[in-house]
């Protein structure tokens, strides 16, 4: 009966770390995990970099926003002013 109890435990708690694992997985990302791969690249205007990186084959998302930087959710004139330290950027999955 005590080995029972042991193992059943050892059930729960291994259970429980898989799913807290699971739902770790899916936080985050805007994308549907797929075994994607991403890189962020922050090349000037993101605008401008979006369209290229839309157009390839194999990319399933291009998202927009900043990188790097001090102030917390900045927007787009707090980032165009300079003083945030963030760069446009893009995020291609």
């Amino acid at each position: 009966m005590k080995k029972f109890i042991i193992t059943l435990i050892a059930m729960l708690v291994l259970g429980g770390m898989n799913m807290a694992q699971a739902g770790e997985a899916g936080k985050g990302s805007a994308v549907t995990p797929k075994n994607l791969e991403k890189a962020t690249f922050a090349g000037g205007c993101f605008w401008c970099m979006e369209p290229p990186f839309e157009k390839l084959k194999g990319v399933d998302a291009v998202i927009s926003g900043y990188t790097g930087g001090r102030t917390e959710n900045p927007t787009y004139e707090e980032v165009s002013s300079g003083r945030t330290g963030h760069a446009e950027a893009v995020e291609v999955h």
